[in-house]
């Protein structure tokens, strides 16, 4: 399903302390991609995608069956930065009944 190497990515160990502003919220283009035109990424980017709809979905049913697990996604960025565009993509493979939201603040 996923590698291990990117679940180790994004996984925080139990018992250990997690601080936002440690992570690298930056992201440059793997070596996969670098010899892509811009066309030729965008469609590999829509073939990901969906691949990894499929997966969130498969994912998310393992975690409701079993029930003692759940994921947490936060998305903290500045107005316009995307947020919701994010969401729209991410979120529309996974069943909405499976999903609480909470927003900490107004903005």
């Amino acid at each position: 399903m996923v590698r291990e190497d990117i679940i180790k990515l994004f996984r925080v160990p139990a018992g250990k302390k997690f601080r936002l502003s440690d992570c690298n919220p930056g992201w440059n283009q793997s070596a996969e991609f670098e010899d892509f035109g811009k066309d030729a990424l965008k469609e590999r980017a829509k073939q990901v995608l969906e691949q990894n709809l499929l997966d969130l979905a498969e994912a998310q049913n393992l975690l409701y069956a079993d029930g003692r697990y759940s994921v947490l996604i936060v998305l903290q960025a500045m107005d316009a930065a995307g947020k919701d565009g994010t969401i729209k993509h991410v979120m529309s493979g996974v069943n909405p009944q499976g999903c609480q939201v909470f927003s900490f603040k107004k903005p």
